[in-house]
């Protein structure tokens, strides 16, 4: 079965990587779409992203949907389905998946992820044995391309979730990047009255616009353009930073408002704050890791057609030609969103 892997910065190969019979309650996924990720990206150009860096050879991958070629007799699945593939493997006995927060499952297993040694292999490969609970099914219409989306726009519903993001509410986003669009979306679905998109790019802004942004700044061109949103203490209820940058971080907690909810949703390494700001308003700064439920939420969105990801598709190459695929993704001029076809 192809397989495409990464054994160092640099260094992407495709590879015959066996697909085994599953067990009683286990499904063997034809993989038909996979989309590259930013962590994909990492992998390839840098080796890892931050402290976690890659130890061994491992496949990549874990934005895919497929169809069920065999199902074990415990999975109620049959051959034919189509079906998207939730990359999380969580325990489901520790504290934190008994709380209902599987993202924080201390025995996580996550395709396409060198966090753990050995690593957990991804999800790029023509066909993948996997648990049966992995599994969502696809309602029927809901094309495979667009089911691929559902991992990073339950990355993006629970950015939403974790900023609070409600009716009415004036909602300011940093880093149009994939994440950050999908982010865009969720927080559109979510009922934000206002949702001012930044970035230093002028082309994932005008695609921002486009999802419904009601309003975009280049900070590339204007680097001061959101002081404008800064009188009153800040105008904004809520914050999402999908870039990882420092001074985004920081621009975004002066325009949001005393006692408004920032969420650091973008990777970046360590970085120093305007602590005194965000003392003084009262802001709250939070997390948002990867996603819990809103996978299962993400299929059903897009299946509706309440949350249409179409816009962000720039292309579909074949798994053969990887290599081309990952450094187009990487060109953020001429790509949001890359996918392979298996």
């Amino acid at each position: 079965m192809t397989a495409i892997v990464i054994h160092a910065a640099g260094d992407l190969r495709i590879e015959d990587r066996p697909a085994p019979p599953p067990g009683p309650d286990e499904v063997r996924v034809r993989v038909r779409r996979g989309g590259i990720c930013g962590s994909d990206l990492h992998y390839m150009r840098h080796g890892g992203f931050g402290p976690v860096r890659l130890a061994e050879p491992m496949v990549l991958g874990h934005e895919v949907a497929g169809e069920v070629e065999d199902a074990g007799a415990e999975t109620g699945f049959a051959p034919g389905e189509a079906v998207a593939i939730d990359p999380s493997l969580p325990c489901g006995a520790c504290r934190f998946c008994a709380a209902g927060a599987t993202q924080h499952c201390t025995d996580m297993r996550f395709f396409g992820s060198a966090m753990r040694r050995p690593h957990v292999h991804g999800a790029f490969r023509s066909a993948i044995t996997v648990p049966a609970r992995q599994l969502v099914r696809l309602p029927a219409g809901l094309a495979v391309e667009r089911a691929a989306f559902a991992e990073p726009l339950a990355v993006g519903l629970h950015a939403a979730t974790r900023a609070g993001i409600g009716p009415g509410m004036r909602v300011i986003i940093a880093g149009m990047g994939p994440i950050g669009l999908l982010a865009l979306l969720a927080a559109r679905h979510r009922g934000a009255a206002e949702i001012v998109a930044c970035d230093v790019l002028g082309a994932p802004l005008a695609l921002a616009a486009r999802l419904g942004a009601t309003e975009t700044v280049d900070l590339g061109r204007e680097p001061d353009g959101l002081a404008r949103f800064a009188g009153g203490k800040g105008w904004f209820d809520a914050g999402i930073e999908a870039s990882g940058a420092a001074s985004s971080l920081a621009g975004l907690i002066g325009v949001v408002r005393p006692q408004g909810r920032i969420v650091q949703l973008g990777l970046g390494g360590d970085m120093s704050l305007p602590l005194m700001a965000l003392v003084s308003k009262e802001i709250e700064l939070a997390g948002a890791f990867r996603f819990g439920p809103e996978f299962a939420e993400a299929v059903a969105l897009l299946a509706s057609g309440a949350i249409d990801p179409d816009p962000l598709l720039s292309a579909v190459l074949p798994a053969e030609r990887a290599v081309e695929a990952f450094a187009l993704a990487a060109d953020k001029a001429r790509a949001v969103k890359v996918q392979l076809a298996f």
